[in-house]
């Protein structure tokens, strides 16, 4: 078998039924979902994902036991964050490291 790579975009939240049932018939069969953020992008922060709500179905297949648990530290100090302050700190995180090796290395349990 193959491998067919998709990428599409669909608003939200429009009030209309139709957009849900497409989205909800599309988001079934995706493994990896991007959420942008409107209150990013109006505040010139970019990418505008909004990282908390965003991620892929199949992480334990792409990264390391140690890998996978730094990423759900990373998760949960950001959920309780707006979405703001959680890609302002993941920026300033990232800024003061070389690569992502380093960036999750620097993730302690208490303060990420």
């Amino acid at each position: 078998g193959g491998s067919l790579t998709i990428l599409a975009t669909a608003l939200v939240e429009t009030g209309s039924k139709m957009d849900e049932v497409i989205f909800e018939e599309f988001k079934g069969t995706g493994n990896m979902e991007m959420k942008l953020d409107r209150e990013l992008a109006e505040n010139r922060i970019f990418p505008a994902i909004d990282i908390r709500r965003s991620g892929t179905r199949k992480e334990e297949l792409l990264l390391t036991k140690e890998e996978l648990q730094k990423i759900w530290i990373l998760r949960r100090a950001l959920s309780s964050q707006p979405s703001l302050g959680a890609i302002k700190l993941v920026i300033n995180k990232l800024k003061k490291t070389k690569n992502n090796q380093q960036f999750l290395d620097s993730i302690k349990e208490q303060n990420i």
